[in-house]
C-alpha cells in the first residue's frame, strides 16, 4: 500500500514501482524527485545550490504538508493512489494526475533510464507563458504540444510561468515533449534516470523571475556598448571589405557599435583562426576598428572533419562528440563534420588556447558562437557520446556547455563585461552573458510577428539578451518593394529589442560586384543601411540615431536585469500583472519601465490599435496624452512608429 516518510526538510513516499521525494529548494521553491529506481540522483544539471531551505513539515504515515514560505505541497492518498498538490498562500495552483497505472508513466529504455512522463490536471482558464523559442504564433502557449528538443529556428527552454502566479523548471536535459493541452499539463522526458521538477511561488512576476534565476543564474554586468547598433552580413569575405563598411559608417557619421566577421573566415572548420589570404593582418584590422570606437566580433562554430590539423589530437583524446553507431559524421556541410565535445572540461581548454592565440591577442573579445543546438543529421540523439552522457538523456546541455567554454576562458583573462552572441540556449544560459538569436529566419512579415513572440517567449524564461537578424535571415530581394517595406518595419522593432542587430542574406543584386571569386563559402548581397534604397536611408539613419540615443536607458535596465533577472523587453503582465487584458496581449510590450512598443507587423498595415495600462501615456509620435485602462488606434507611416512613454519620464525627450 505504500507509505509516507516525513523528513526534517522533506516528504517522502513508495507505492510499488515509484519513489518520490519533495523537499525544499530555497524559499518559496519546492522540488520533487519520482523514479523507478531504488534511490534518487542527486545531479542538479544547471541548477545552482539553493539560497535556505526554511520549512515545516507535518503529517504521518498517510498525509504530508511540506510549507515552505508562500508554497505548501501536500501528498495525500486518495482512492489508493498518491498526489501531490501545490498551494499558494492557500490557494489550489497545481495539482498531479495519473492517467492510467504508475508503470504507464515509466517506460523502460536501457539500464536505469526510463521514458518518464510527469502529468498534471489542467485548468481553466489557466495561461502559461515561456518554454523558448520556435516559429509559431502562440504566445501562450496553452493548448499548445511542444518538442524539447533544439535545431536551427528553435530553442527548448523547459520552464513555464502560469498566470496563477507560479513558475515551473522542468530539470531534466534529456530531448522530449510539454503539452499543455485542454485536458491535462504533461511534460516527459524520452530518456531519464528521474523526474525533476521546481515549483517556484511569488507575488507577482518580477518575484518568480528572481527566484529562477536564483536557481540558474543573474546575466554578468552589461558592457554598455552592445546597447548600440550592431552592423553584420553574410559575409565579409576579406579584411579589406570589413573595413570599408565600418569607415564608411564613420565617414557618414552614423553610430555603430560592433561589426561581425561570419564564418568561413577560417582555413578549415575545427581551425579557429584567421585565413591569411584575406584577413593578412587581423590585430591591425582590430586596432583601426576600435580606434573608430567599433568593437570587433568573430564567428566560430564547433565543427570539426578530418581536415582539421585539429582533428586527430581530439579525435584520439575523446575531445569531440562521437556516434554510438557508423562513423563521425553528424552534420553534412563541405562535407562530413562532426562536432566539438564542450561538456568535456579538456576540450574547452584545448579549444579556448586556440581561439585565445588566433583571435583574442589580437583583442576581440566577444564572439558569435553559431551552430550552437548542435546541428546535427539525422536528429538523433541517442546516436550522440558526450563526455557527460548519452546524447539521450543529456543533448539539451549542449548550448549551455559552449557558452560556459568561453565565458569561464574570458573570466580567467580577467575579461569583467562578456557577451556571447548564440544560437541556442539551456536555463543558466544567461549566468554567462548569452545573447540569444532565432537562428535562420525567413525575410517575411509572417517571421518577424513570430521574432516579437520568440523575444517576449525567451523573456519569461530568464534569457534577458535577446534578438533577431533585423529583415529576416533569407529569401531577401533587397530591391523588392515587400523587402524595403519589411526592412523598416523590422529595424523599428530592432530599436525596441534588447541587442539591435542588421543580419542576413540578402540575394544579389544585378550590379553587384563579385570581389573574391575563390572563396569557398560565398557572401550574398549588400546589408548595409544605404543597400535598401534612397528612401529608406534616412529612416533607417535615424531609427539608429535614436537607439544611441536610447542606450543610457538601456544599459540601466540591463543593470536592473543582471541584479534582479527582470528583463527589458518584457510582456505587459509582467508590470500590469493585476490587469487581467494584459495577459491576452502578445503584439506589443514593455521596453523597459518606462516604454510600451507596439510593432508594425503585416505589409501595407499604417494602423493598429494599442492597450494602455493604468497611468498616463505619451505617444512618442505626436506627444499626446492618453489615460491609461483603454484601447486606443494608432497610425504610423512607414516612416513612424508606435511607442508610448509614460507621463513623467525622462526618456521622452529623446524621441525627437
Amino acid at each position: 500500500m505504500g507509505h509516507v516518510v516525513i523528513g526534517e526538510k522533506y516528504i517522502g513516499y513508495t507505492a510499488r514501482d515509484e519513489i518520490v521525494r519533495v523537499e525544499a529548494y530555497g524559499k518559496d521553491r519546492i522540488r520533487v524527485r519520482s523514479t523507478r529506481n531504488g534511490s534518487f540522483s542527486e545531479e542538479s544539471w544547471t541548477l545552482l545550490p539553493p539560497l535556505s531551505d526554511e520549512c515545516t513539515v507535518t503529517g504521518n504515515g498517510e498525509r504530508g504538508v511540506l510549507t515552505n514560505g508562500c508554497l505548501s505541497a501536500e501528498v495525500v492518498k486518495m482512492w489508493g493512489i498518491y498526489h501531490i498538490i501545490f498551494y499558494k498562500n492557500g490557494m489550489e495552483i497545481l495539482r498531479t494526475k495519473r492517467e492510467g497505472d504508475i508503470t504507464s508513466q515509466y517506460r523502460h529504455v536501457e539500464g536505469n533510464n526510463y521514458r518518464i512522463k510527469a502529468i498534471f490536471e489542467a485548468r481553466y482558464g489557466e495561461r502559461l507563458y515561456g518554454l523558448g523559442q520556435e516559429q509559431q504564433d502562440y504566445f501562450n502557449r496553452k493548448g499548445c504540444s511542444c518538442e524539447l528538443v533544439h535545431y536551427n529556428t528553435k530553442t527548448s527552454m523547459p520552464f513555464l510561468y502560469s498566470s496563477l502566479g507560479y513558475g515551473f523548471l522542468w530539470n531534466n536535459p534529456a530531448p522530449g515533449k510539454c503539452e499543455t493541452t485542454l485536458n491535462h499539463t504533461m511534460w516527459l522526458c524520452e530518456s531519464a534516470y528521474q523526474a525533476d521538477y521546481i515549483v517556484i511561488g511569488g507575488d507577482k512576476p518580477s518575484d518568480i523571475m528572481r527566484k529562477y534565476c536564483e536557481l540558474t543564474g543573474f546575466a554578468p554586468k552589461f558592457p554598455q556598448w552592445a546597447a548600440g547598433f550592431w552592423q553584420c552580413k553574410l559575409r565579409y569575405e576579406s579584411q579589406d571589405d570589413l573595413l570599408e563598411v565600418a569607415r564608411e559608417y564613420k565617414k557618414r557619421n552614423i553610430p555603430i557599435s560592433a561589426i561581425v566577421i561570419d564564418y568561413f573566415h577560417w582555413t578549415e572548420q575545427g581551425e579557429w583562426q584567421f585565413d591569411p589570404k584575406l584577413w593578412y593582418d587581423p590585430k591591425a584590422m582590430c586596432d583601426e576598428l576600435k580606434e573608430m570606437g567599433i568593437q570587433p566580433i568573430v564567428s566560430i562554430w564547433p565543427t570539426i572533419n578530418p581536415n582539421s590539423r585539429n582533428y586527430e589530437k581530439m579525435n584520439d583524446e575523446n575531445m569531440l562528440v562521437r556516434t554510438e553507431n557508423g562513423q563521425y559524421g553528424i552534420f553534412p556541410f563541405y562535407g562530413q563534420q562532426t562536432y566539438i565535445d564542450v561538456t568535456n572540461p579538456e576540450t574547452r581548454r584545448f579549444v579556448w588556447e586556440q581561439i585565445r592565440k588566433n583571435y583574442y591577442e589580437y583583442g576581440i573579445k566577444t564572439f558569435w558562437l553559431d551552430e550552437a543546438e548542435p546541428e546535427i543529421f539525422p536528429q538523433q540523439f541517442d546516436n550522440l557520446r558526450f563526455h557527460i552522457g548519452n546524447g539521450a538523456q543529456t543533448a539539451l546541455l549542449y548550448p549551455y556547455y559552449y557558452s560556459k567554454m568561453i565565458y569561464d576562458a574570458l573570466k580567467e583573462e580577467g575579461e569583467k563585461e562578456t557577451v556571447l552572441l548564440t544560437r541556442a540556449s539551456y536555463p543558466g544560459s544567461q549566468k554567462f552573458g548569452a545573447i540569444v538569436w532565432n537562428g535562420d529566419i525567413p525575410s517575411t512579415f509572417i517571421a518577424l510577428r513570430q521574432s516579437v513572440i520568440s523575444g517576449l517567449s525567451m523573456a519569461m524564461c530568464g534569457i534577458n539578451l535577446w534578438n533577431s537578424d533585423i529583415g529576416g535571415f533569407c529569401g531577401a530581394d533587397t530591391e523588392s518593394d515587400y523587402f524595403r517595406e519589411l526592412i523598416v518595419r523590422w529595424f523599428q522593432f530592432g530599436v525596441f529589442c534588447p541587442v539591435m542587430r542588421l543580419h542576413g542574406a540578402r540575394q544579389k543584386t544585378k550590379n553587384q560586384v563579385d570581389r573574391h571569386p575563390e572563396v569557398l563559402e560565398r557572401s550574398g548581397g549588400d546589408n548595409e543601411i544605404w543597400s535598401f534604397g534612397e528612401k529608406n536611408y534616412p529612416i533607417l539613419k535615424e531609427l539608429v540615431q535614436l537607439r544611441e540615443r536610447l542606450m543610457p536607458y538601456i544599459a540601466m535596465h540591463m543593470d536592473i536585469a543582471s541584479e534582479t533577472g527582470t528583463p527589458i523587453m518584457r510582456p505587459m503582465f509582467f508590470d500590469y500583472y493585476e490587469d487581467d487584458h494584459c495577459y491576452d496581449l502578445d503584439t506589443q510590450y514593455m521596453f523597459g519601465s518606462d516604454i510600451i512598443f507596439a510593432p508594425i507587423l503585416n505589409e501595407g498595415q499604417t494602423e493598429r490599435e494599442v492597450y494602455l495600462p493604468k497611468g498616463k501615456w505619451i505617444l512618442t509620435n505626436g506627444k499626446k496624452e492618453y489615460e491609461g485602462e483603454q484601447t486606443v488606434f494608432c497610425h504610423a507611416e512607414l516612416n513612424e512608429f508606435i511607442a508610448f512613454v509614460k507621463a513623467g519620464s525622462e526618456i521622452l525627450k529623446e524621441f525627437t
